[in-house]
């Protein structure tokens, strides 16, 4: 009997080419995990240093909101130790008036001081006509529901100052005014002496805006399980 091989010689050439193609193939899908696993080292990589921008970034406008309340190196450290001596001292001084503004600003309570600064302003009317004009702005900014800038004001002393804005006179705005007088007095007013812009104006430092530190992390184990040395860029 004749050799099959013989007869069929496109058999023995057929799975010569298979295992060569397998023998070619096989290494290409060994290397999948391979780019897999340099792809989700990259990824891991890449958020961690967008995590680090960010905390840096939202750390770098808490510092500057800081820093600028410092920038009134002009005072002297007799000048601001007396704005400690009273809350009527330190408003009546404008680079106090101007610090405790910067330092409510950083408390997100500025409308406090602006109402009371408005008020202040209303007061100085020469004539009737005045009044009005800028009691209904007041009134507008300041005390009305969902005013942009409303303060916080009992039912009362809102009632009252609503019925005294349909004919309004000097005294208009006394009873809020006095009342968020109080409330910065009594609230703001000791924050903003224990506050580090403040005490480093009395020691007579102006440090400015303070350095940033690159927070470090600690890297695990975990971290670079699955990743992989890359050479191919050296």
């Amino acid at each position: 009997m004749e050799n099959p091989l013989l007869l069929f010689p496109q058999l023995n050439i057929s799975a010569s080419k298979d295992k060569s193609y397998y023998k070619v193939m096989k290494p290409t899908v060994k290397e999948e995990p391979n780019k897999a696993s340099k792809a989700g080292a990259k990824q891991k990589r890449n958020r961690l240093s967008l995590l680090l921008q960010k905390s840096e970034l939202h750390e770098g406008e808490h510092l500057g909101k800081l820093g600028n309340l410092t920038k009134a190196s002009s005072v002297s450290p007799e000048e601001a130790m007396k704005w400690g001596e009273s809350f009527d001292k330190l408003l009546s001084q404008k680079a106090g008036l101007d610090a405790f503004t910067k330092f409510l600003k950083t408390e997100f309570s500025e409308e406090n001081i602006e109402f009371w600064i408005a008020c202040e302003d209303y007061k100085k009317s020469k004539t009737t006509n005045e009044l009005f004009p800028k009691a209904k702005t007041i009134y507008e900014t300041f005390i009305q529901k969902d005013a942009p800038k409303e303060v916080n004001l009992d039912f009362q002393t809102k009632e009252v100052t609503s019925q005294n804005i349909e004919q309004p006179v000097i005294t208009t705005f006394d009873a809020a005014q006095t009342k968020v007088y109080r409330l910065m007095e009594q609230d703001s007013y000791p924050r903003f002496l224990r506050s580090d812009p403040y005490l480093n104006l009395v020691k007579g430092r102006n440090p400015g805006r303070p350095a940033l530190r690159r927070r470090s992390r600690s890297f695990t184990v975990n971290d670079f399980q699955g990743v992989r040395p890359d050479f191919s860029n050296w």
